[in-house]
Parts: C-alpha cells; structure tokens; sequence
C-alpha cells in the first residue's frame, strides 16, 4: 500500500508513495508538477537525460527506432513507474527514448538531483530497484504475449494496463499507438478495436477510449495482463 507521508498527501505515483518519509521529503522540494501532452518528448536516444519524470496519470511509451525509421514499443510506464530508469542503473543516456502516448500530468526533477540523492539512500534505490525488475519482468511478458495472443487478447489487456492507470473510463489512445503497442498494422488495430466495441466492452471514437465493461474486457483479455498487474502489485504493493 502506498504511504501517507508526514504532509498528509499519498501520492499519485506509486514509486514516490512507497518511499521513506525521509527519502520522500528530501525529493519532494525538487519535484514540479507538470502537464504530459501527448507525443512529448520526456528523453532521446543517446541524449543525456536531464530530468525524470514520476507519471501521476497517462502513460510514457518506451521506443526502439530503427535505422530505416521505423519504430516499435517495447515497454510502457505509468503511475507505477519513474521515467529515467538508466539514471539508477549507472548510465546517463539508453538506446531507446520516451515520449508521452497517452497524455496526463507528472512530476519532473533534475537528473543530477535525482542521482545525487539516489547515491544518498540505500532504501530510495531498493524501491526504484523494485520498480526496474517489475519493468524488466512487463517487457519479457509482452515479448511472449506478442508471439502466443491474438491481436483481440492483446488489444484487452493493453486497454486494462491504460485504464489502470490514467483511473477514468475515458482517455486518448490513438491507432498509432495501439498498433506499436501490438506490433501490428492500423488496419489490425481497427479490426480489433471495432471488435470490442461490437461485443459492447469499449466505444472507441476517434482516438477516444471508452471503457465501457472492465469485467469483460478481462474475462476476454490474455493471461498477460493478470501475470503482469500481479507481478507490480507483489513487487511495489497493491493499491486497490
């Protein structure tokens, strides 16, 4: 469960929520609050970071781009996460980027302020260590659902993963990144979403999800889905 910290607040994300007091209180006066348009760059490839990013709502899409252009999704960060992973594991720069796919709000702080107080507390890296396994554990899960699940499956339990973690029925999730997220064409995509939205489990209206059935949706959805919720719930605490 997530703490309640000595100002009164739980906080939205849950990494920072499960941080000592202490360690809370020494991040919470570098910590902004700022609004996550979508397509927001929040860092490049081979760039520097410069700040990291604690997502309160919507949803960061980790990317491999391609020498020819093209480019696939290889992971996803929400309010469970922090956008700067590379930072605690000693480097300053990856091979992918982020940018925002499903927009919302956040809290940003420097990188060097970040590492800084990373190096000062042995229990803030324990949590973020916690938190990185729990990725490493979403992206090999999705390399296995994207090679056994139907497109359909699929198409559910990244529905379940965004409404879990923007808390609204309603929220942006555009064909583009439904398709990366799935790995397949537009066209699949609009297969799949016209699917559910036929069996009455969604309304999916230009570029506007509406979750319409939770419970169907996850009757209908891959194991996947459950696998990884109950692997970020063991691992940074379960905050139904």
């Amino acid at each position: 469960m997530a703490a309640k910290h000595s100002t009164g607040e739980v906080p939205a994300n849950r990494l920072l929520g499960l941080l000592s007091p202490k360690d809370y209180g020494r991040l919470r006066p570098h910590l902004r609050r700022i609004p996550l348009g979508y397509r927001q760059s929040l860092y490049r490839a081979q760039k520097p970071l410069e700040y990291v990013y604690f997502i309160e709502s919507g949803v960061g899409s980790l990317v491999n781009t391609m020498s020819d252009g093209r480019a696939a999704e290889v992971g996803t960060i929400g309010n469970e996460g922090v956008v700067g992973l590379p930072l605690l594991l000693g480097a300053d720069r990856a091979p992918t980027s982020v940018y925002v796919q499903v927009p919302g709000s956040g809290l940003r702080m420097k990188a060097e302020i970040f590492d800084r107080e990373l190096a000062r507390s042995a229990s803030m890296r324990k949590v973020m260590l916690r938190y990185a396994h729990a990725l490493f554990n979403q992206v090999a899960q999705s390399a296995a659902c994207n090679h056994f699940h139907t497109i359909e499956r699929r198409c559910c339990r990244w529905m379940l993963m965004t409404h879990d973690r923007m808390q609204a029925d309603e929220f942006l999730l555009t064909q583009e990144f439904l398709a990366m997220m799935l790995g397949v064409h537009r066209s699949g995509v609009s297969a799949a979403a016209g699917a559910l939205q036929k069996k009455g489990l969604i309304r999916y209206r230009r570029g506007i999800v509406t979750i319409l059935d939770r419970p169907g949706l996850r009757r209908l959805s891959c194991e996947c889905y459950g696998i990884s919720k109950r692997e970020f719930d063991r691992l940074l605490g379960d905050r139904d």
